[in-house]
């Protein structure tokens, strides 16, 4: 019988739990691991929380302390298992920071972890509320970071002022997605440097219309 991890909420010696105690960062890891294994052997919609407790050796009760339902325990389990693997570099080069993440996330799909990826965003087609959680819990944290580099590259005058990040980030990481998801050729290294390079030399090369107004040009990012 799986040896029960201590619940996090229960008193150690039968007295009463004092206020603002930490929770057991045991358990909590006990239940992203065990997330992650059972999901790696079935889908999303035959996975269950109570089975989720019991690989970890907890109560149900523990598992909905720290998560509202499934789609969000799976997404935490994913995102932190990749966390330190997909921060942005700052290397002085907008390209190359950029180009060196990107890696770092074909690396986790062509790994075990992307097919806990294709089973959420397959999932989250018909559950709205996990496609909400894998865009609030994962794409969004590492969306702020790609917006700071992005910016970093305008400070530097490698792209212009006016630039659409959203636009910029969708068409990198879009083409990422097309090749992962539909899987008609390799998703390789040199696959992300040539989109990397041909939407940042595009978006350099993009500047507003000449206006008579100095103030209104933007310096040539070639120029820099």
């Amino acid at each position: 019988m799986r040896q029960m991890v201590s619940d996090p909420e229960a008193p150690a010696n039968g007295a009463r739990r004092s206020p603002g105690r930490p929770r057991s960062e045991q358990a909590r890891k006990a239940i992203l691991r065990s997330t992650l294994k059972l999901l790696q052997h079935t889908g999303f919609t035959e996975l269950t929380i109570e089975a989720i407790a019991a690989d970890a050796g907890v109560g149900k009760a523990t598992v909905y302390r720290w998560w509202p339902n499934k789609g969000a325990l799976v997404v935490d389990a994913f995102a932190s298992s990749t966390e330190h693997k997909l921060h942005f570099p700052d290397t002085g080069s907008v390209y190359r920071d950029m180009s060196l993440q990107m890696k770092q996330v074909i690396t986790i799909f062509r790994s075990r972890r992307g097919r806990i990826v294709a089973i959420l965003l397959g999932a989250g087609q018909s559950e709205p509320d996990l496609l909400a959680a894998f865009r609030e819990r994962f794409l969004w944290p590492r969306r702020q970071e790609a917006y700071k580099t992005l910016r970093r590259g305008i400070e530097r005058g490698d792209l212009p002022c006016d630039l659409d990040l959203d636009l910029v980030l969708d068409t990198l990481y879009g083409a990422i997605y097309m090749r992962f998801l539909i899987r008609h050729t390799q998703l390789s290294e040199s696959y992300v440097e040539r989109v990397c390079r041909m939407v940042l030399d595009g978006a350099a090369r993009n500047r507003p219309e000449e206006s008579d107004s100095k103030e209104d040009k933007i310096p040539s990012a070639r120029a820099h």
